[in-house]
């Protein structure tokens, strides 16, 4: 088996996430390629600094017009549905994730709801049907608040959704805009037959790693957020090692095997860039892996109350070469057309440099153009939050910061 460092994985992982050092504008085609290229892109609804969405294909493509992703769905290019969480899907993943659907879709609360209020079920397919895509909005009823507590509407049209027999096309603000699958999705993709549990498993698999470029067993499972243990995966990845598909690679740190492409050339060197990432972003999703290779500990605060926050509400991190030194708190202040700076952490064992500086004030305004901001300029914090105001011109905050608990990165020797 193979061996390699830490080191030229971590330069190796990054490459492969495509991500872009310099300010451009993206057409569809783009748009598309690139979930194509990731795989799966998560969706979120918060809206601090823009949708996750648009932060995660922004570091890749650039800025793009808002309404791209609705007409991509609404033309059957690309497709919505459960994968790591809500995410937007290539189009040809369609018939895979149609087992998903013929097995009762994702969530038991969605299909109860058909079973509860029976008279929605089939009325929420026929006024579709009729009308043409229609909005939870569009249905009368009202619900108790919270995702658990929707109207009776807007649960059936979920349930519908999560068993195949309705399509997201497209999307009014955040709100989906459900139609018939049939007038969505693709024909020949519908009629394609269900794939079997092996086949399945095999294609996700290879489809998270070349997304990735290298994972382990247990990131494979959470890149798409399949059930079950260590023995899910293992007979497939024995037998897409034996076929030459993919490659088992040792690392030098002594812990579990990573899995990469036949094909990957791993032998690369990441541009001394600076990247904001979503808290989102692919490259994040497996904290184990992310702590492995960049000995950082990924935490989003955004769900905890306030007094409990140690870097901030939504805090994006800091990718400088191929290591994430940083954090950095950020709000849209739309109204005023600007991207404010609350807080920025170093990470220990970082040193500050005007090398890093200069590559952080380029990361944020090309972060600040891509969702429609301009200029960048920082200032004082939401009331409350700890940090002092920042300097005029500066983006660094004050405030003390903790180390405690904190893993430094790896050093750049390993």
């Amino acid at each position: 088996m193979a061996v390699i460092s830490v080191a030229a994985l971590r330069a190796y992982v990054v490459s492969r996430q495509h991500l872009s050092a310099r300010f451009r504008r993206a057409s569809e085609r783009d748009v598309e390629t690139a979930i194509r290229r990731l795989s799966a892109v998560q969706l979120d609804s918060i809206t601090t600094v823009d949708r996750a969405h648009r932060i995660t294909l922004g570091a890749r493509v650039g800025a793009y017009p808002r309404d791209t992703v609705s007409r991509l769905l609404a033309d059957g290019r690309i497709f919505e549905y459960w994968a790591h969480e809500a995410c937007l899907l290539p189009i040809e993943l369609y018939p895979l994730f149609r087992r998903k659907m013929a097995v009762g879709g994702r969530w038991g609360s969605y299909t109860r709801a058909l079973r509860e209020h029976p008279e929605w079920a089939e009325r929420v397919l026929a006024e579709i049907a009729e009308r043409g895509p229609l909005a939870s909005r569009d249905f009368e009823g009202e619900g108790g608040g919270g995702m658990w507590n929707w109207k009776p509407a807007k649960r059936a049209l979920e349930a519908q959704w999560d068993l195949g027999r309705l399509a997201i096309a497209g999307r009014q603000g955040f709100q989906r805009l459900y139609d018939l699958s049939e007038r969505v999705i693709p024909a020949e993709l519908l009629e394609a037959p269900v794939p079997g549990a092996e086949e399945y498993l095999r294609e996700l698999t290879l489809r998270a790693v070349r997304a990735r470029g290298a994972l382990t067993e247990p990131a494979i499972r959470e890149h798409w957020r399949l059930k079950g243990g260590a023995s899910l995966l293992r007979p497939h990845l024995d037998a897409l090692v034996a076929g030459g598909e993919l490659v088992r690679l040792a690392v030098s740190d002594g812990g579990a095997p990573l899995y990469v492409p036949a094909e990957a050339e791993l032998d690369v060197s990441v541009p001394q860039s600076g990247i904001l990432l979503s808290p989102f972003d692919n490259l994040l999703w497996d904290r184990p892996l992310t702590r492995r290779l960049f000995g950082f500990e990924h935490v989003i605060e955004v769900y905890k109350p306030q007094p409990q926050r140690v870097y901030g509400y939504y805090v994006l991190p800091f990718l400088y070469g191929d290591r994430i030194v940083a954090r950095a708190d950020l709000k849209a202040e739309r109204k005023e057309g600007v991207l404010r700076v609350r807080a920025f952490h170093v990470e220990p064992g970082v040193r500050r440099s005007g090398a890093l500086e200069a590559a952080f004030e380029s990361a944020l305004s090309r972060l600040a153009r891509t969702i429609g901001l301009e200029p960048v300029r920082t200032g004082r914090p939401v009331e409350g939050d700890g940090s002092e105001q920042l300097g005029s011109g500066s983006w660094t905050s004050r405030r003390a910061r903790s180390t405690r608990g904190r893993r430094p990165i790896p050093p750049r020797e390993r």
